[in-house]
C-alpha cells in the first residue's frame, strides 16, 4: 500500500513551488477573490483557446493532405 503521506507531499510539490510568489500569494489569493462565475469565466477561456489551437491544426492538416493529393501517379494493377 503506498504512503499517502508521501503521495500527498509530492503532489502538492508539483502544483505549489515553495517560495514562488505567485504559487504561494498570487494564486491563492486569486482563489479567494474571484466569483464562481469569474472562474467559470477564465475557465472557458482556456477551452476557447485551445479551441482555437485546434482549429489552426486542423486548417494547416487539411492543406498538408490537399497538397499531397496532387502528387504521385495512379497505376492500374491488373
Amino acid at each position: 500500500m503506498p504512503d499517502t503521506d508521501a503521495t500527498n507531499t509530492q503532489s502538492q510539490a508539483h502544483s505549489h513551488a515553495r517560495g514562488c510568489f505567485v504559487c504561494q500569494t498570487a494564486i491563492p489569493l486569486a482563489q479567494k477573490l474571484w466569483s464562481e462565475a469569474t472562474r467559470d469565466h477564465f475557465r472557458n477561456s482556456r477551452v476557447e483557446f485551445l479551441k482555437g489551437l485546434r482549429s489552426l491544426i486542423d486548417d494547416r492538416i487539411e492543406y498538408l493532405s490537399r497538397q499531397s493529393e496532387t502528387k504521385g501517379t495512379h497505376v492500374t494493377v491488373e
